[in-house]
């Protein structure tokens, strides 16, 4: 949906939204780094702030969004250091005013993990395997499944309906696009079943806020089904060595709790361009709404394109290398 829609959520929408779960705004408002929703800081009387998180109306079901909130507050149970939203007097946690669904989270500080730390890294895994004995434990049943064929085809669809992808670069994205996706459901065949269980979904190090008793777990929109490799692979970067370094640094905290099945490692790059290829269906899906052509005016351009493509190349490429390897 557009971000027109966002339009009508005024400061005295928020703060009437906010009042309405029976708490007391005293006024004050700062609006937070957020595309895909609206995110507000929300000063309150007697009490520290509170982060109250508007939904993009369409892009989740509300059982979706009751998946999400059950899981962060599983977590939050299990002493897993999540930010879980806050429930009202009567328990609920998922609220709405004036067409939009809301809810409330504690405010959280921190900072950007430092990744070139190997012992931050040890920490990471050790937390995202805390998460995912957690999500082992149960299953989801509104939310998505990380189902690459079904995700990469719908993306390609989205950017080729786009009216943003010139149209001297159509047919060239188009095959390429295919090409690519027909290689990422390959390799992730070829790699064989693994187990798929309930993940954060989404743990970039933008999702991290790291603070001196070190990391809080935030913004679980992503939460889906699929292999615990996809709460990892986004903490990678850098050539293969580094990335082997940087994974086997991430596996000593992360098998403190659970092994890792070595087969998962054959689907980082299928997993990381089909990342490639959604982003930039997300950007042409967003491309009316303000804050996207405020925060993205590159994607406007015939360059972003030219520049697309190109990443796409590369990315087939790789999908034709070997394994990443741990070395031991």
């Amino acid at each position: 949906m557009s971000g027109h829609l966002y339009a009508s959520l005024k400061p005295e929408v928020i703060l009437d939204a906010v009042e309405s779960t029976g708490l007391r705004a005293d006024g004050r408002l700062l609006a937070l780094n957020s595309y895909e929703n609206r995110v507000y800081q929300i000063g309150i009387e007697d009490a520290a702030p509170v982060v109250a998180k508007f939904y993009r109306p369409g892009r989740w079901s509300e059982a979706a969004i009751r998946e999400e909130h059950a899981f962060a507050l599983e977590l939050a149970a299990e002493e897993v250091p999540v930010v879980a939203p806050l429930p009202d007097a009567a328990g609920e946690t998922l609220h709405r005013h004036l067409g939009f669904l809301f809810a409330l989270y504690p405010r959280q500080g921190g900072r950007t993990p430092d990744l070139e730390q190997r012992e931050n890294l040890v920490r990471i895994g050790r937390f995202v395997a805390r998460i995912h004995a957690v999500g082992r434990a149960g299953s989801f049943q509104a939310r998505e499944r990380l189902d690459a064929a079904e995700r990469g085809e719908a993306a390609r669809a989205d950017v080729l309906a786009s009216e943003r992808l010139p149209f001297e670069l159509e047919s060239v994205y188009e095959d390429l696009s295919a090409d690519v996706l027909e290689r990422i459901v390959r390799r992730m065949q070829e790699a064989g079943p693994v187990p798929m269980i309930r993940l954060h979904g989404d743990t970039h190090p933008g999702n991290i806020l790291w603070t001196d008793s070190g990391p809080h777990f935030v913004d679980l929109d992503d939460a889906c089904t699929g292999p615990a490799v996809q709460d990892l692979w986004m903490f990678l970067s850098g050539a293969a060595e580094e990335m082997s370094a940087q994974m086997l640094a991430l596996l000593e905290g992360y098998e403190t709790f659970v092994r890792l099945d070595r087969r998962e490692l054959a689907l980082i790059t299928p997993l990381r361009t089909l990342r490639i290829l959604r982003h930039a269906a997300w950007l042409a899906r967003r491309a009316d709404d303000p804050a996207f052509v405020q925060a993205f005016p590159v994607f406007y351009t015939t360059r972003y394109w030219e520049e697309h493509i190109l990443t796409l190349r590369e990315q087939a490429a790789a999908l034709d290398e070997p394994t990443l390897s741990l070395g031991v």
